[in-house]
């Protein structure tokens, strides 16, 4: 009886001692799939990256839904429908099914682009078809969205968008007649007030990315095979780094991500098939990875990571068998390792991870 006992106290410590090593919180990621208008569903485990589809999933978007974010606390998920002009907003269960809270909010022609401040109190969306922004409040118990004035006109289609960790800038990508250009909005208590100023950078800006302390800003220039490094100054205008651009051996660079700490940066390099890496100096100068590149499914276009920075997912745009990739990031040296690939019903344009 004794032995029993002590036998049943070792393996209870065991579980106890394995369950305290790894994080047992559930994470959920989420897939837009425009071509079947649809969005995927899966719980990630934080502790191995792997994804399980959720029941239910994929579900039923609105037409062609392009882009999403979630809300900081979790609770809320919101879907840019380009195909009809609105955005769905989705309460997300404790399990991570999606409801859906009717009627949908008018935006503007095209909604392609989604960005909310770090408190969850504004949501910005970017209108492809009206070269404009427009700009909701959040309500923090309901998630549901208000328009804030009219939406505010661009001048150009936009590749991206991007609001800067303090939230007094808001920086959108978008090509001009012979090369891409920056436009940076001034923000006042989450609406812009004017035009911080306009900033050249390579071809095709379609990926973009902030350092996470807003100090340096970076555009992935597809048709330049390219990457563009800029200092943000204290009024958030932009002055680009010497020896910027930097140009990459591989082709078609879509998006751009660096991870939680700053240390390093991952550029989905479409017609390679392949993420390149590199280290982030201090000053924000990049150097590439001895390990880099890391290959992927055929044509990523698009790149994001959980809460913890552990784990990295990949979004893969073949002409056929479109993918999620879960890969592991070795944060001391920035190597990726592959965990598992996922097929999906279409190709994915935007993955959100609750935190």
């Amino acid at each position: 009886m004794v032995k029993k006992a002590a036998a049943l106290f070792l393996v209870c410590a065991s579980m106890a001692l394995c369950l305290s090593c790894g994080s047992t919180t559930n994470r959920f990621l989420y897939a837009s799939i425009p071509g079947s208008s649809q969005i995927v569903a899966y719980r990630e485990d934080p502790n191995s990256g792997v994804l399980t589809q959720l029941t239910g999933s994929p579900i039923t978007a609105g037409q062609a839904v392009q882009a999403l974010a979630i809300h900081p606390s979790g609770k809320f998920l919101y879907a840019a429908n380009s195909g009809e002009g609105d955005v769905s907003l989705y309460t997300i269960s404790s399990a991570g099914g999606l409801t859906e809270v009717t009627p949908r909010t008018a935006a503007g022609t095209a909604p392609t682009l989604l960005t909310m401040d770090s408190a969850g109190s504004f949501l910005y969306v970017a209108n492809s078809g009206s070269f404009n922004i427009s700009v909701f409040s959040i309500d923090s118990s309901s998630g549901a969205l208000t328009p804030v004035g009219t939406a505010f006109p661009i001048g150009t289609d936009p590749l991206n968008m991007r609001l800067s960790p303090s939230g007094g800038t808001l920086y959108v990508t978008g090509q001009g007649t012979n090369t891409g250009i920056i436009e940076a909005f001034t923000m006042v208590q989450g609406v812009p007030t004017g035009v911080t100023g306009l900033f050249d950078t390579g071809n095709s800006p379609y990926g973009m990315t902030l350092s996470p302390g807003g100090n340096f800003l970076y555009t992935a220039n597809k048709l330049d095979n390219s990457i563009s490094e800029f200092t943000i100054n204290a009024d958030g205008s932009l002055t680009q780094l010497s020896g910027s651009p930097v140009g990459e051996t591989y082709f078609g660079p879509i998006d751009i991500f660096i991870n939680q700490t700053g240390a390093y940066m991952f550029v989905a390099n479409q017609a390679s098939s392949n993420l390149a890496g590199y280290s982030v100096g201090s000053d924000g100068t990049l150097a590439l990875l001895t390990t880099s590149p890391f290959t992927t499914g055929t044509n990523p276009t698009v790149i994001a990571s959980d809460s913890a920075g552990k784990y990295l997912f990949v979004g893969n745009q073949p002409s056929s068998g479109a993918s999620i990739e879960s890969f592991s990031l070795d944060v001391t040296s920035g190597t990726l390792s592959e965990v598992a690939s996922y097929t999906v019903p279409g190709n994915p344009t935007s993955i959100a991870i609750t935190p």
